[in-house]
């Protein structure tokens, strides 16, 4: 039975874990903002040159990376291969808007 004492560590602890989730939380949003400012500039080179918005090849092989860090890191590497698809699958949207010579500023 918890003591009121050992309710109140039980909560302190909790805030911390909590302060750190939404510390790493920020560290991801600040990363993909980051990584799609580098897509922004592949989606204006590749229309620029006429390469197509896609490359199936080099997507396979990201996804065999990210799954390979995944098991390196101890994370599920089926979840990171959905989030990967799905980072690609924005990249890819913003790529054809780029190339359809819509103006993409914001990724949403």
């Amino acid at each position: 039975m918890a003591t009121e004492d050992t309710a109140q560590k039980a909560q302190d602890l909790l805030k911390d874990l909590r302060r750190s989730i939404d510390n790493f939380d920020a560290i991801l949003i600040h990363t993909l903002a980051e990584r799609f400012r580098c897509t922004k500039a592949v989606g204006e080179m590749k229309a620029e040159h006429d390469l197509p918005p896609a490359d199936p090849e080099r997507e396979k092989r990201q996804v065999a990376r990210l799954r390979q860090l995944a098991r390196d890191a101890d994370l599920d590497p089926d979840f990171a291969e959905k989030f990967l698809a799905f980072v690609i699958r924005e990249v890819i949207r913003h790529h054809e808007a780029i190339a359809a010579g819509e103006q993409v500023n914001e990724w949403r």
